[in-house]
This record gives structure tokens, sequence and C-alpha cells, in this order.
């Protein structure tokens, strides 16, 4: 299998494009272009060296339930604790848990090298991390103290509990209870049932740290009434040891791709005795766990990015080595050609490289505004930026992702679609993502109907001033660099483009007061894949412009050259190929009159 499954050439340049922003008020606390370059290339050895021998193998014999305890690959352990040991998962935290503060934007290059290697395996600490920034957060010191040393360690796995076998999306249902146990502060016992739980056991740590979602007996109904908890599988037995805490594991689910990371399905107090601890006050577990959330969905973005990285780089190193077919125009006897020469074949892999460098360059913006956040929790421009994007950096890469790999096995032929190339594990893998964390409906409903509508509308008017920013700069750049008109047009379209989600929101919003919120939200999706079309065309004007830049002031080497000659010529497909896109959007979501409320349940007949 090909060791190549990322270009670090295109991570740094992508980080690069960043505005100035990123380096005011040292946003990278403190890292220089050499210290990321030694970070980038240390995580870089790990993902190639550690993670990536076990791509195929940890989905070739996947988590098996045995006797209780769930069976993962061998080399997960070692992973585990050379990312412990090593400072990755403590990375973000601060030098109190022995981390070193690493801004978010390092972080998401960071988790997208160890993904495009391998994303089954990189999971297991990204989860651990988030549910310990959770306790961090939220938890008592005394909850910090018990838990996040061995968290960090990478000897203690951490979970998001939430999802019931009745309550998916709709948390207001779950029905997981916790009572307060008499003389001890804080300490509830847990009955209930969790599904589909990412990393929910296993045999690569000494224990599991689920957080939890519950509703404590007599809390209000619905969103208002949950709590949340840390629920350990074994917890501490006074003699310095551990012991069981009545959490059983009733199966692992058998999964189309994704393989090599466990799910598993809990039941919690079965003999009565499930201890949790809660974290943060009570009823206010559901705003608790969104932190995790909203930082899981850009993980999921940048996860779903990641795997079809690797599946572009898989494809591109094919095309460039199988000789097949000849030029229509060939002669008689003229030999066949890389198939990268043909149109066809060059469209499929601009397709993917749009896909996921656009969608890399969304989701470290929005690395970007966490960074500044983090530095100035006052700065609610940014926050609001942030709440905007964040589910178009979930949604964008996980559906069009599906595409970019599918047309990675495309570009294989029938190879493609057999386990001797990884692209067709890359395609399996891929799949959970418009899932995870919110399925594409929840999150377009969340961006229609929550976020365009915050502080009346003032989130889409700063992205419009951001995508007007951009659109000057292009044409300044063209104008310096006698570019030509290629950026200038670019940065036209993309000006009508705004216009026109910008129309067709105000369009939306007559039928949200003329025939209501269902009416309203019915094609919310389409929406948000309008939406997310647009936001990837600024981040590739974005890296055009600065792509045009570096050449027209620089003195580019042969490669470098190259490399952002394609930059340029990949913005140019997108707005060629998939920015009209918008136009047919439009014209449905204008037009449809929201005929799926009127479509009877008996039409859907046998």
């Amino acid at each position: 299998m090909a060791q190549k499954f990322m270009s670090m050439q295109n991570l740094k340049f992508t980080l690069a494009t960043r505005d100035s922003r990123f380096r005011e008020g040292d946003i990278l606390n403190g890292h220089t272009p050499k210290t990321v370059d030694m970070v980038f290339k240390a995580a870089r050895d790990i993902a190639k060296n550690i993670m990536h021998p076990m791509f195929e193998e940890m989905d070739r014999n996947p988590p098996q339930l045995d006797k209780g305890t769930v069976r993962v690959h061998p080399g997960v352990r070692p992973m585990l604790e050379t990312l412990g040991t090593d400072g990755w998962i403590a990375a973000p935290f601060p030098d109190a848990w022995d981390g070193e503060d690493m801004p978010d934007s390092l972080l998401h290059c960071i988790n997208f090298i160890f993904a495009t290697a391998n994303y089954s395996a990189a999971v297991y600490a990204g989860l651990t991390m988030g549910a310990a920034k959770l306790l961090l957060s939220f938890g008592s010191e005394s909850l910090q103290e018990r838990f996040l040393p061995k968290m960090l360690s990478g000897r203690w796995q951490g979970t998001m509990a939430l999802t019931e076998p009745e309550a998916g999306t709709s948390l207001g249902d779950l029905v997981t209870c916790a009572a307060p146990v008499d003389g001890k502060d804080g300490v509830y016992r847990i009955l209930g049932e969790k599904i589909f739980i990412s990393a929910g056991d296993h045999d690569a740590v000494d224990n599991v740290v689920h957080l939890m979602l519950a509703r404590i007996e007599g809390a209000t109904p619905g969103v208002k009434g949950i709590s949340l908890f840390a629920v350990p599988k074994l917890r501490e037995d006074g003699k310095g040891g551990l012991e069981p805490n009545d959490v059983t594991v009733t199966q692992v689910f058998h999964k189309l791709g994704y393989r090599g990371a466990p799910i598993t399905g809990l039941r919690l107090g079965e003999k009565g005795d499930c201890l949790g601890w809660l974290v943060g006050e009570p009823h206010r577990g559901l705003s608790y766990m969104f932190q995790m959330m909203n930082g899981a969905r850009l993980e999921v973005g940048m996860g779903a990015t990641a795997i079809a990285t690797a599946a572009y780089h898989a494809a591109l190193d094919y095309c460039r080595g199988r000789h097949q077919g000849r030029p229509v125009t060939a002669p008689k006897g003229f030999e066949p050609v890389p198939i990268i020469r043909h149109a066809d074949v060059r469209r499929m892999l601009l397709l993917q490289r749009a896909v996921t460098e656009g969608s890399l360059s969304l989701i470290l913006h929005c690395g970007m505004y966490e960074d500044i956040l983090a530095k100035n929790s006052e700065a609610k421009d940014c926050h609001l930026l942030l709440e905007l994007l964040t589910p178009v950096a979930k949604t964008y890469p996980s559906e069009m992702g599906i595409q970019s790999t599918s047309a990675a096995i495309q570009c294989f032929g029938g190879y493609g679609y057999c386990d001797d190339f990884p692209v067709e594990q890359h395609f399996r893998d891929m799949r959970i993502h418009p899932i995870h964390e919110g399925t594409t409906g929840i999150q377009a409903m969340d961006l229609l109907g929550r976020k365009l509508t915050m502080e009346n509308g003032r989130a889409l008017r700063l992205l419009r001033q951001e995508i007007e920013d951009a659109i000057a700069k292009a044409k300044a750049v063209a104008k310096e660099a006698d570019a030509g008109d290629r950026l200038t047009v670019m940065a036209d379209d993309l000006s009508k483009t705004i216009a026109q989600v910008e129309t067709t929101a105000m369009t939306l919003g007559g039928v949200a007061m003329e025939k209501g919120p269902e009416a309203f939200l019915s094609d919310a999706t389409l929406f948000l894949e309008m939406f997310g079309i647009m936001a990837i065309a600024w981040q590739w004007l974005t890296m055009a412009t600065a792509a045009t830049q570096n050449l027209s002031t620089g003195k580019p080497k042969k490669k470098e050259k190259a490399f952002l000659e394609g930059k340029i010529h990949t913005a140019r497909y997108f707005f060629a190929y998939e920015l009209p896109k918008t136009i047919a959007l439009e014209t449905t979501l204008n037009k449809s009159g929201q005929m799926t409320l009127d479509v009877p349940d008996t039409c859907f007949t046998d």
C-alpha cells in the first residue's frame, strides 16, 4: 500500500493562508513556522510508522465481544501509550496538566495527519481528548484529579455517551435516570441503556470513562432536565484498586466501515450498583455537552476530509502509473498513455482535490476563530462566525467526501471496487460522517433555523464581510500580478453567489411567516448544500489569491511552482464545475412549494 496518504506541502500552505488575524496577539501560542514543521513531522512519523501499518488489519479484523470485554487490534494499546507518553493527548491542555496549550488550528492539523493514515486508529485519542476537555471545563477539581491524569496518559479511554435506543437525535426523550446516593454529595446511581458509543469498551486501556447524559429523578421533562455525569466502567474500590461499576457491554455493532474502532451498546445499573459523578450543575448537561459536540462536529468534518484526502492520493498515484487507452487523435500504433492524460480522469482528480483541499481550508478557518476566542472570549464576531460555519464545516466534507471517494474508486476502475487497493475501505469508512454528531438534516435545520437568525441575521452579515474582503483582495492581487481575468472573474462569480444565498434566505423567511416553521425547514438540507458550496468557493478564492501572489512576488522552485499552479487550476475547476450548482439549488428552493410536506404516507407503496 502506498505510504503517501497526504501532502505536507498542502497542509502548510493551507495553514499559512489564514488572514493576518492569525498572527495577531500570538494566536498560535508562540509557535513559529519552524516549530510547526517540527510538530507536523513528529505527527507524520507516528501516522506513518504506527497508525498506517494497522490500517488494513484493523478493518479486516474488527473488534469482537469476548466474555464481556471488547477485544481490539493489539496495536491500539501501544499506540495509545505512545500518544499519552509523548504528550499528544494532553497537547491542548494547560501546563498544569502537562500540556502545552496547543491552539485548535494546529490540533486540527494533527488530527488530519493521523486520520489520513488510519481514521479508525485516530478516533481513540480524539474521543478521550474531547471527554477530558469537558471535565476540565465543567468538572470539579476532585473529578479532574480523579480522571484526567489517567485519561491524558492514554491509559483510560474517554467517551461521549448520548444516544439511546429510543432517543437518538431527539435527546429530550432520553430515559437514562440518576438517583442521588444518600450521604455522597454529587454521586448518583445510574440506570439505563446507551447505544452507538464509540470506543465504549475495549482492552487497549485499563478503564473507560463515559461522559454521559442522564435525567435526575424528578427533573423537568425535555432537554432542560438533562444532566451530565462521569460514569467509569471501573470505579475506585477505596483500597487503591478498581472494581466493576455495573456497566455491561451488550453488543458490538458490526459496521459498513470505520471497523477498527468499536461501537458498543451499554447497559447501566443492571444490578443497581452503577455510580456516576455529577459534572457541573444539575440540569445543564446538554449545554455542557454541546461544547464537546461542537468540537466533535469540526472533528467529523476533518475526519471526512482526511479519508477523502487519503483516497485522492491513492487514486493520484494509480492514475500516474496505470497505462491504458490513447488520445482520440493518436495515430495508429501509439502506445497506451497513463490514464491521468485522459480528460475525464483529470476531471475526477480535480473534483477530489477541490473537495478535500477546500474542506481542509474551511475547517482551519474555523480553527482560527476558535483560537481567537481562546485568547479573547469577548470576540463576539468570531463566536457568531464559528457558530454559523460549524454545521457547514461538518456537513460539506461529510457529504461531498462520499462523492470524492467514489470518484477515487472510479479512477481505479474495477480494481477500485476490490480490496486489493485501499479506496474501497476509504469509501466504507467515509459513509458514517453524514450521520455522526448530528445528521445532515439536523445540521441543515440548525443552520437555517438557528444560526442564520442569530442576532437578527448578524452572523450572515459578518460572513458577507469576510467574503467581500477576500473578493477585494483577489481583485487587488489580480491587478498587481497581472494575472489576467481569472481571479477577477472568480471574485465576481462569488459575489453573485452571495447575493443568491441571501435572496434565497429572505425567500425562505417569507415562507416561515406565511406557512410556518415546518414549511420553512422542509428544504433546509438543500439550503445547507447551497451555502456549503458558497463557503468552499470563498476558501478556493482565498487559496487562488495566495497562490497567485506567491507566484508573482516570489521565485518558487519547479516543484513549488507546479503546486501553486495546481491550486489555481483547481480553483478554476471549482468555479466552473461546482459553483454553478447553486443556480439549480436556488431554483428548487424558490419553486419547490415545499411539496414534500404534501406527499401522503400512502403514496409510498410497495
